[in-house]
This record gives structure tokens, C-alpha cells and sequence, in this order.
């Protein structure tokens, strides 16, 4: 079955991979992480990534990461939570898919995230604050691209997913 390809959008601890994963699945299609994309380019994961080439850089790889992945047919792609930094992903992502952004709390981003060591945005001393100056600025972002909007706080992945197949069909 062929379809319109869906990019999943949102802050680190929203779900992205998980959704993608299981909605993919349902879907019977492929999916993508750009996050995992690069790494296996790379091969070097990403807080090393940031170590050696900074943000700049890796913002610079993860464009042309999702310059590719956006032309794929018929796939559900997670990006991570900075890709909607970026004027031409968010042009490509706007333009090549139907855009869901998975909506977060910062509370529930700090519980999903604590223990993750592969997050080098949160390697600093107040994580939280981090969390909420990125949702202040990525906020207008995601919901300048998305297509759906699906709050995942206290939501179980197999009801969003449920959720999403409802309002994608």
C-alpha cells in the first residue's frame, strides 16, 4: 500500500523513535531514525559527533540526512528534536510528508530522558532549564510544519499510534 510518508517531529522524550517504530509496523512500512542515520554514517554516535564538529556540524550532517530520507517513498521517519532548527528541513519535512508533532511536557521529557548519557544537550547542570529555553524556541517551529498534533504526556504508545492511524486515514 503506497502512502503520504510521515515525519514524526518534537522534543528528545517525546516518543519519536517508539511511535515511529510501532506505527511503522502497522503501517507495514519502513522506518527511519535521522539520529541513527547519522550515526551509522559516521560511525560514531552522537554526543561524539558534538564532541569533534560541534552542533554546527551536526546540524550540517542531520541536514543532509533529512534532505535524503524526506524523498524516500512511503516511509514513517523519526527526526530528532533540533531538525526543525534548520529553514530547509522544515521546508523539506512541510513539503515531502504529513508532519506529526508529538507534543510534550518538559516533565515528562525530564523522566523520559534522566538516565539517557546520549543526549549532550542535557549534559549540563540544569537540564531542566535546557528543556524549557529549547521548547520556547522549538515550539512555534514544530507547529509551523505539523500536519497533526498528538500530546503524548501520560499516553501510552499503542493508543498514540492507534490515534495517529485514526487521524491519518
Amino acid at each position: 500500500m503506497k502512502f503520504h510518508s510521515v515525519f514524526l517531529v518534537g522534543p528528545m522524550g517525546a516518543g519519536k523513535s517508539t511511535i515511529g517504530r510501532l506505527l511503522s509496523a502497522e503501517l507495514q512500512c519502513d522506518f527511519h531514525d535521522s539520529d541513527k542515520v547519522i550515526e551509522e554514517r559516521c560511525g560514531a554516535n552522537i554526543p561524539w559527533i558534538f564532541d569533534m564538529e560541534g552542533e554546527a556540524g551536526f546540524r550540517e550532517r542531520e541536514e543532509h540526512a533529512i534532505d535524503e530520507l524526506t524523498q524516500l517513498d512511503s516511509v514513517v521517519l523519526a527526526t530528532g528534536g533540533g531538525a526543525v532548527m534548520r529553514e530547509q528541513n522544515r521546508k523539506h519535512l512541510a513539503a515531502r510528508g504529513t508532519v506529526v508533532y508529538l507534543c510534550t511536557s518538559v516533565d515528562q521529557q525530564l523522566a523520559r530522558t534522566a538516565k539517557d548519557r546520549n543526549r549532550p544537550l542535557l549534559q549540563q547542570e540544569n537540564p531542566e532549564q535546557v528543556l524549557r529555553d529549547l521548547f520556547a524556541v522549538r515550539d512555534p517551529l514544530y507547529r509551523s510544519i505539523a500536519d497533526i498534533v498528538i500530546e503524548t504526556d501520560q499516553r501510552n504508545p499503542k493508543w498514540v499510534v492507534n490515534e495517529l492511524k485514526k487521524r491519518l486515514s
